[in-house]
C-alpha cells in the first residue's frame, strides 16, 4: 500500500485496547457524525500521481455531498489549486472526519493531534504495524478512547456512505457508486472492494471495510444501517465478534423489522477447541457461536462468496415469499440437468415444492408427448413455441399454493441464432405473479451477460451457479425465526442454593439432583467412598444398577473403565467396587439402571464473545466420534429446543427406525428448553456442563450422568 509524503515522526505510544462504540448522552449520533460528515481532513494529501494521498483526494471530491474538505500535509503550501494545511491545529475548523493516509510510524502524533484540536473521528488506512510490539494500536485505541473519537481501521479501505453521498475512501472506486438496498459491512477490504464492483443487481446504502475494530465495531456501523430507511438488506463479512451485546442488539432489531441479515463468517475459535473438559465443548468449538447467533435470529449464514452474492441479489429483488407456500418449483430444458439439480438440492436442503393434481393436470395439457408433469419439471421436448411452453409451464407453477418460488434453470448461454425466448418466458412470468422468480444459470463462464443484464433491470435475479443459487432459494424460501423468549426473572433461591454446591465440588449424584430440580428427569443415584455405602446405596435404588467412578478430573469415565452396568446384587456390586477402587479410587456413583435407548448429549460451552451456548448433539461414545451438533444461545423456547434437535440426523433415529419405537420428542425438547434455563441462571458460575448422555424412548427422556466444569 502507497503511503503519502508525510515525515516519519518517532513516538512513543502507551499500551491499551478498546473495542466497542462511544456513546455520548444527547446531541447527534457521534458514528452518524461520522458517516455523514460534513467536513473532512485530509492528512497526508499528496500530489504524487498513483499515491494514497493523492487517490484519497480525487475520491472525497467525488462525493455528492460536498463535504468542506481540508487538505493537510506539511511539505506542501498548495496540491493544484487547492491549500494545503501544515497540521491539524492550522484548519479553520474541527473536522468531523480526519482520514489519515500516512506511514504507520506516525499515526501515534496524527491521532494525538487529532485529539487535541477536537476530530470527531478517524480512518486510518496503515495496518499500524509496530516492530516492536503491539503498542501502537493500544495507543491508538487509548487516544481515541479518551477523546471519545470513532475510529475505522486500524489497516482497512475506509467507508463509503452511498444514501448520503459519502466517499471516505483512498482506493479508486466505481463514480457513481451502485446505489441500493444492501448496507455491507465487511472486516475484508478485499471483499468490499470487491463487492462494490460486482455487476450484479444490487447495490449499497452504505458499506464499511472495519478492518481491526481498533475502536469501532462492525456492529455499531450495523446500527447506523439499519437506522437508514433505504436499508432492506444487511450482509456481515466478519472475522471475529468484537461487541456480542451491540451484535446481538442489531440481529434482534433486524429480525424485528423483517431485514434479512446475510452472514459470512471466517476463522475458527481456537479457544473453542480447547474446552475439551467436558464433551459440549469440543461439539462447540469452531463455527458455533455463529451457529447460535443463526439460529437465534434467523440470519442467513452463507457458506462462500459466491453464495452471498447470489443470496443478496435474490433479497434485494424485493420478493418475498407468501407465509404459506415455500417450496422451490424449477423449470429445465435438459433431463440430467433437471437430475443434477435434484441432486445438489437434495444435498443443500431445499425442499421442491409437492404440487397438487391440479396444477399436474394444467402442465400435462402443454408438454410433449412422454414428458411427465412434476416438478422439477422438463419441458424440452421438440423445442416448439419454447417461449409460450415455458411461459406456461413457469406459470402453472407459479399458481401452485404450495410453491413458494420459481426458478428457470436453464445455462442462460449466449444463442447465436438470436433466440431470446427463456429470457421472455422468465420476464413473462415475473410480470404476471407476485412470487419470487428468478434464473438459476450452472456455469458462471458461460452466462450471457447481456440476457443477464436485460433480466436484472426488469427485476428478475440471475442466480450465477447451481449450488450457490440453490442455497440462496433456500435462504429467501427459509421461514422466518420466531423471536427470542422475554428474559424470566431468575429463581434466585434454587440458583444461590447451586452456585454455592457447585463452588463446594458438587459432582455425580448430587449433579443429577440439580436436573431433577430444574425439571430434568435424572436416574437415581447416589454417592459413595465405600462399599458398605455403596452396598446401602444400591439397596435403596434397587437391582439391577450401575456403578461408575465418581472421582474428580475422570470426565470419560468409559475410556477407563469407569462404568460397570447391570450389576445384578450385593455380591457383583462388591467385586465392581474393588475393581474400580482398585485402579481408580474409591469415590463412586451408584446409579439406577435405564434402558438403553437413543442417546442424545445436551450441555452448555462457553464462547469468550457470546457467553453461555447450548450444546446439542449424539450422546454417550458418539460424543466424541460423531461431531454432529447444534448449537444455540439460552434461554430456549419449547419450538427453538425441538428445532435443535430436528437439524441432527439422529433426529431420524428418534423418530423410530427399523421398527424401533419413536421417542418422545416432546419429552427430549422440554428437557433441553429446562437445561436451557439451568443454564440461564447458573452460567456465571459454569465453564461448561454435560448432561451426557441423556437416554431418550417412547415415554420419556432420562439423565443418567453429568460433569460441571467450574469457571476460575
Amino acid at each position: 500500500m502507497p503511503v503519502a509524503d508525510v515525515p516519519v515522526a518517532d513516538v512513543p505510544v502507551a499500551d491499551a485496547h478498546v473495542t466497542g462504540a462511544h456513546a455520548t448522552a444527547g446531541g447527534p449520533d457521534p458514528l452518524a457524525v461520522m458517516l455523514e460528515a460534513r467536513s473532512v481532513a485530509l492528512v497526508g494529501a499528496s500530489p504524487r500521481p498513483g499515491s494514497l494521498g493523492a487517490r484519497m483526494i480525487a475520491e472525497v471530491a467525488k462525493s455528492p455531498a460536498a463535504p468542506r474538505t481540508y487538505l493537510v500535509n506539511p511539505r506542501y503550501e498548495k496540491i493544484g489549486t487547492e491549500r494545503v494545511y501544515p497540521g491539524l491545529a492550522d484548519l479553520p475548523e474541527p473536522p468531523e472526519l480526519a482520514l489519515l493516509a500516512v506511514p504507520d510510524a506516525a499515526l501515534a502524533e496524527q491521532m494525538g493531534a487529532a485529539a487535541e484540536v477536537g476530530v470527531r473521528s478517524v480512518v486510518i488506512f496503515g495496518s499500524a504495524f509496530d516492530l516492536h510490539g503491539n503498542h501502537l494500536r493500544e495507543s491508538i485505541a487509548a487516544t481515541a478512547r479518551d477523546a471519545a473519537m470513532h475510529v475505522c481501521g486500524a489497516g482497512c479501505m475506509g467507508f463509503v456512505n452511498v444514501a448520503r453521498g459519502l466517499r471516505a475512501i483512498g482506493y479508486v472506486e466505481r463514480d457513481p457508486l451502485p446505489a441500493g438496498p444492501v448496507a455491507l459491512v465487511t472486516h475484508s477490504g478485499s471483499v468490499f472492494s470487491a463487492l462494490l464492483r460486482t455487476r450484479r443487481a444490487f447495490g449499497f446504502t452504505i458499506a464499511v471495510s472495519s478492518g481491526q475494530e481498533l475502536v469501532t465495531a462492525a456492529a455499531a456501523y450495523a446500527r447506523y444501517a439499519l437506522s437508514l430507511p433505504e436499508t432492506k438488506v444487511l450482509a456481515l463479512i466478519l472475522e471475529a465478534i468484537r461487541d456480542a451485546p451491540l451484535l446481538r442488539d442489531v440481529l434482534g432489531a433486524a429480525a424485528e423489522r423483517d431485514v434479512p441479515v446475510v452472514l459470512l463468517p471466517a476463522g475458527a475459535s481456537a479457544r473453542g477447541r480447547t474446552m475439551v473438559a467436558a464433551h459440549s465443548g469440543a461439539l462447540a468449538a469452531g463455527d458455533g457461536a455463529w451457529q447460535a447467533l443463526a439460529a437465534a435470529y434467523g440470519v442467513h449464514r452463507v457458506g462462500d462468496l459466491a453464495e452471498l452474492a447470489d443470496t443478496l441479489e435474490l433479497f434485494c429483488a424485493g420478493r418475498r415469499p407468501r407465509t404459506t407456500g415455500r417450496g422451490l418449483a424449477t423449470v429445465h430444458d435438459s433431463g440430467f440437468e433437471r437430475a443434477h439439480v435434484t441432486d445438489v438440492a437434495a444435498d443443500a436442503g431445499v425442499e421442491f415444492a409437492a404440487i397438487g393434481a391440479a396444477t399436474r393436470q394444467r402442465l400435462a395439457g402443454v408438454l410433449d408427448p412422454g414428458l411427465e408433469p412434476g416438478n422439477p419439471l422438463d419441458v424440452w421436448g421438440t423445442g416448439r413455441d419454447t417461449r409460450e411452453l415455458f411461459t406456461e409451464a413457469m406459470s402453472a407453477l407459479a399458481a401452485d399454493p404450495a410453491v413458494g418460488a420459481v426458478a428457470l434453470a436453464v445455462d442462460l448461454v449466449p444463442e447465436y441464432d438470436e433466440d431470446d425466448s427463456y429470457p421472455q418466458a422468465a420476464l413473462a412470468v415475473a410480470a404476471a405473479t407476485d412470487k419470487p422468480v428468478a434464473v438459476l444459470a450452472s456455469v458462471p463462464a458461460a452466462i450471457d451477460q447481456q440476457a443477464a443484464a436485460r433480466l436484472r433491470a426488469a427485476g428478475v435475479p440471475v442466480l450465477e451457479s447451481t449450488r450457490s443459487g440453490l442455497l440462496a432459494l433456500r435462504h429467501l424460501l427459509a421461514p422466518r425465526v420466531a423471536p427470542l423468549p422475554d428474559k424470566v426473572p431468575p429463581n434466585t433461591a434454587r440458583r444461590d442454593r447451586w452456585a454455592a454446591r457447585l463452588a463446594d465440588g458438587a459432582s455425580g449424584a448430587e449433579l443429577l439432583g440439580l436436573l431433577r430440580d430444574y425439571g430434568i428427569p435424572a436416574a437415581r443415584a447416589a454417592s459413595a467412598s465405600t462399599l458398605k455405602e455403596a452396598l446401602a446405596a444400591a439397596s435403596e435404588i434397587g437391582y439391577p444398577v450401575a456403578l461408575k467412578t465418581g472421582e474428580p478430573g475422570i470426565a470419560h469415565k468409559t475410556d477407563v473403565g469407569g462404568v460397570r452396568l447391570g450389576i445384578p446384587g450385593p455380591d457383583a456390586l462388591a467385586d465392581a467396587y474393588a475393581d474400580l477402587a482398585a485402579r481408580l479410587g474409591p469415590r463412586v456413583t451408584v446409579c439406577q439402571l435405564v434402558p438403553p435407548g437413543p442417546e442424545l448429549i445436551v450441555g452448555m460451552a462457553r464462547d469468550p464473545a457470546l457467553g453461555p451456548l447450548i450444546v446439542t448433539g449424539p450422546g454417550g461414545v458418539l460424543a466424541e466420534f460423531f461431531p454432529e451438533r447444534t448449537v444455540a444461545l439460552p434461554p430456549l423456547t419449547m419450538a427453538a429446543a425441538a428445532s435443535s434437535v430436528s437439524r441432527l440426523r439422529l433426529a431420524e433415529v428418534l423418530a423410530g427406525v427399523r421398527g424401533s419405537q419413536p421417542c418422545d420428542t416432546a419429552a427430549v425438547a422440554a428437557a433441553i428448553a429446562a437445561f436451557s434455563v439451568l443454564i440461564t441462571e447458573l452460567g456465571d458460575w459454569l465453564e461448561a456442563f454435560d448432561v451426557n448422555p441423556l437416554i431418550c424412548g417412547p415415554s420419556g427422556v432420562l439423565a443418567v450422568d453429568a460433569l460441571a466444569v467450574l469457571r476460575r
